[in-house]
């Protein structure tokens, strides 16, 4: 007969009997947040595209040029996300009420995904253009090895996540996918799309693009809290070695994405160009270093402050010394 007792130890470890029984709760920051994504639960035909199909023809080349390579970038990185918590991340973490959450963070994944797709199939695109849009541009391929070189690590059958280099591993892999991925580059992206809304077009594909970072800002807050809880039980890792090869790992990134948007905006639109979307990408990589504990790196202004509801800060902590209280989500607001 199983044992659905709760493992011992602390929030990594690996055995498919662990973590099946959740109270009492170990972690009320996970069950929080499971919670709130729930109550944030919404579908991409709630909302209308037909006046944003009208809009679309009023589109220079160019601008219709970057809203598919945003389309193109964004719709199978978030199966790749999956894949990522799936394989990566949810065999490694042993509490209920954690794996509660990754299992809605994989079905907001999955809706996001359809989400693009909804677009994809309701603008006059050509889905191999789509997909097309960045192929053969060597920022995407740096940008793609960056990913899969993490994703190949979570995938190894063989890591070991009671050694200390197996922890490293995963430390590593989940701010390449949280932290960088989901939290910069997707940013770098949402910015772009958005833009259109701050001259009156595509506002309903804007609204979508809303709901979808809402999700997002929870994730890396769930991400964040999942960084802090294993640093704090694992002590042996809090060396300001490990600590500034995290940074550089982030700050590596953000050198990939700001070529990746020198091909995406080659002239520019209205109003944005590759330098004023990298501002905006190194002022959110200050916003997550700070988050994590780090000192900022660029000393940048926000060039798009009206992006400010999607840049929800989340409470400054360090990435060696706090715990995870800091990041409690309340529910009952």
């Amino acid at each position: 007969m199983a044992d659905y007792t709760h493992p011992k130890g602390g929030i990594l470890g690996s055995g498919l009997r662990d973590g099946l029984s959740l109270h009492p709760i170990r972690y009320p920051w996970a069950y929080d947040l499971y919670n709130q994504a729930v109550a944030n639960t919404w579908f991409p035909n709630e909302v209308q595209l037909v006046q944003d199909l009208a809009d679309f023809e009023k589109l220079s080349d160019e601008e219709k040029h970057a809203l598919k390579t945003v389309i193109s970038y964004l719709n199978p990185n978030e199966l790749l996300i999956n894949k990522s918590l799936a394989f990566g991340i949810y065999p490694y973490v042993n509490a209920a009420e954690a794996q509660l959450y990754l299992s809605k963070q994989m079905w907001e994944e999955a809706n996001h995904f359809m989400t693009f797709e909804y677009i994809i199939e309701t603008f006059p695109f050509d889905r191999e253009e789509i997909y097309a849009a960045g192929f053969g541009k060597k920022s995407l391929a740096d940008k793609a090895d960056f990913q899969n070189k993490h994703l190949d690590v979570m995938l190894d059958p063989n890591l070991d996540i009671y050694t200390l280099e197996g922890k490293k591993d995963f430390v590593r892999s989940l701010v390449a996918y949280n932290i960088v991925l989901e939290g910069i580059w997707f940013y770098s992206g949402f910015m772009v799309g958005m833009s259109f809304r701050q001259r009156n077009l595509l506002r309903n594909v804007g609204t979508l693009l809303d709901w979808i970072t809402k999700d997002e800002n929870l994730h890396l807050t769930f991400g964040i809290n999942l960084l802090l809880t294993i640093l704090d039980e694992n002590p042996e890792l809090q060396t300001q070695e490990f600590a500034e090869e995290i940074r550089n790992l982030i700050l590596q990134a953000v050198e990939l994405e700001k070529e990746y948007n020198k091909d995406m905006l080659p002239k520019g639109i209205l109003g944005l160009n590759a330098d004023y979307v990298n501002q905006y990408v190194m002022h959110m990589t200050d916003r997550r270093l700070v988050e994590l504990g780090f000192e900022p790196e660029y000393n940048v202004a926000n060039p798009a402050k009206w992006m400010a509801t999607a840049n929800d800060t989340l409470e400054l902590v360090n990435f060696f010394e706090s715990t995870n209280t800091s990041y409690e989500v309340n529910t009952t607001k």
